[in-house]
């Protein structure tokens, strides 16, 4: 385990980085881990910026303690908008909300996006709202079968603010996000990996097993060109492909050069286990 000392001190959250993989676990039960009212965005903030200049880690995991994944945002917030509740996370008039939701939660898919390492999602249990948008904002994701998950904004009157309706249709396509941003409705684990939100579904006992597993997959690969890859999937979503096929041929000539990429083929050879150094 790499030391405590090095990693960043979180106020909702732990923290942990054992063989290249980071598992971020939300603390805050006693709200179901809802994002507002609790210094859970600044956790995933700071540990998204840590995790892109920290050159051992490849991979991150995300997942809640206790009964929920997260439940969003506070509801009981959202009904303290005035007087001395003004300055909470809902509270103000049109232009206060406005910067409240840009200074807040919307920095967590600004920062997801701009990660440079894979983000599997361990769904432990409700992900509802901006708490299902945030498994959307991962790379992938793997379910408790007591998982269960919703964009229900439309029913108390609002819109995913956090940019879920950006996410789910690139997830799932137009015509499923549609029927499941205007109905708000609430559906289990099944039916999410039938969707394809979920990569996979296990028992509640084997969900950071599994996500350890297909962790420990991506942490023994080099971890440049890991990065790399990762980046690449998320350019190929904005790019043209002509520019594309530029950015590959440019991020390929730099892995070529890499003593990792000299260590693979070598090891690939000589039919041996490969040592990589992140060089």
């Amino acid at each position: 385990m790499t030391d405590i000392a090095a990693l960043p001190q979180l106020i909702d959250s732990s923290l942990t980085l054992i063989d290249r993989i980071a598992t971020l676990t939300f603390k805050r039960h006693d709200v179901r881990n809802a994002l507002t009212g609790t210094a859970l965005i600044d956790d995933i903030l700071q540990v998204c910026e840590w995790a892109n200049y920290c050159p051992d880690v490849s991979v991150l995991i995300i997942t809640g303690e206790g009964s929920a994944f997260s439940a969003g945002g506070n509801i009981k917030e959202m009904t303290e908008r005035y007087g001395e509740h003004q300055d909470g996370a809902f509270g103000g008039d049109v232009y206060t909300v406005q910067n409240k939701y840009r200074q807040g939660i919307q920095r967590i898919p600004l920062a997801l996006t701009k990660l440079d390492i894979p983000v599997i999602a361990a769904v432990n249990g409700a992900a509802i709202g901006a708490g299902f948008d945030l498994t959307c904002m991962c790379d992938i994701r793997i379910g408790s079968s007591k998982a269960q998950m919703g964009e229900t904004f439309v029913n108390l009157g609002i819109i995913p603010g956090d940019g879920g309706a950006y996410f789910l249709q690139r997830l799932i396509g137009y015509q499923r996000a549609a029927e499941l941003t205007l109905t708000g409705r609430v559906f289990g684990a099944q039916e999410a990996k039938e969707l394809g939100i979920l990569l996979d579904v296990v028992e509640p006992d084997e969900l950071l097993h599994r996500a350890n597993e297909l962790a420990q997959q991506m942490a023994a690969k080099p971890p440049q060109a890991l990065r790399m890859s990762k980046r690449l999937l998320k350019t190929a979503q904005k790019m043209d492909l002509p520019e594309f096929l530029e950015q590959c041929a440019l991020m390929q000539g730099i892995c070529h050069n890499t003593e990792d990429h000299m260590e693979a083929v070598t090891a690939f050879v000589e039919k041996r286990p490969a040592s990589y150094r992140g060089k």
